[in-house]
């Protein structure tokens, strides 16, 4: 990739400046902490929009840490620049979830093998039918693994990528009866980009809410206590 195209619209970097592998999180400040808490010698590469950027190393390996922003397109957004003008051949979303099946608890992760969704985003490809988004398997079995190792709770399946978060008339029950372990907002077009860009992603999620049982956690423990997602992530570096 010719270093003309970068700085992108929405990234600041130079070419080069961001690792092949990109550790993301939607809260900037996220991004930030993980940064500050896991990398060696973290240089910010991006303060675009707020949309803060960090590469560093980790265990002798340099990796890069990003935020995403909010939903589909904002993800889509980002990711799409990662993968196709700064040659990131890996994007691990690590991100909150509110959980829909019961044996999900608040602070268990979620390893999503697919993602569902109720966007439209797939219609850009202009596909004959329905596209099933699906997480790199090296990845998620490497994830697994370390979650075994680690003694971490988690469930491996499908997740459902929603664009509202306020709906006007909420309906998970078929979700439920379909399998799905959670809901979030960017998955599905994460694997998408990657598919398209013929590059790797996982999303690992931590439940931070519940919709069957109404628990939830504060935005401060979102941002800075879900760190065994954040483990899980380096160890696919």
């Amino acid at each position: 990739m010719s270093q003309k195209n970068t700085p992108t619209p929405h990234i600041g970097a130079k070419y080069g400046e961001i690792a092949e592998t990109v550790i993301m999180a939607g809260d900037p400040l996220r991004a930030k902490f993980m940064a500050e808490k896991f990398l060696e010698n973290p240089v910010c590469f991006n303060e675009v929009r707020g949309m803060l950027g960090y590469t560093g190393t980790y265990k002798g390996k340099r990796v890069s840490m990003m935020g995403h922003g909010m939903g589909m397109p904002s993800i889509g957004l980002y990711t799409y620049e990662l993968y196709n003008f700064y040659d990131v051949k890996t994007i691990i979303r690590v991100g909150s979830a509110g959980a829909c099946n019961k044996d999900l608890h608040i602070g268990d992760l979620v390893l999503a093998q697919g993602a569902c969704t109720d966007s439209n985003y797939a219609d850009q490809y202009q596909l004959d039918g329905m596209f099933a988004p699906i997480g790199d398997f090296q990845l998620l079995r490497k994830a697994a693994d370390t979650c075994e190792e680690k003694g971490f709770n988690y469930k491996v399946g499908n997740v459902v990528s929603s664009d509202l978060f306020y709906r006007e008339n909420p309906n998970t029950k078929g979700w439920i009866k379909m399998g799905v372990l959670a809901v979030e907002m960017e998955v599905a077009a994460l694997y998408m980009n990657a598919a398209r860009s013929g590059n790797r992603a996982l999303g690992i999620l931590t439940i931070s809410d519940h919709l069957l049982t109404g628990e939830a956690t504060t935005s401060e423990q979102r941002q800075t206590t879900f760190t065994n997602m954040m483990e899980v992530a380096l160890s696919l570096v």
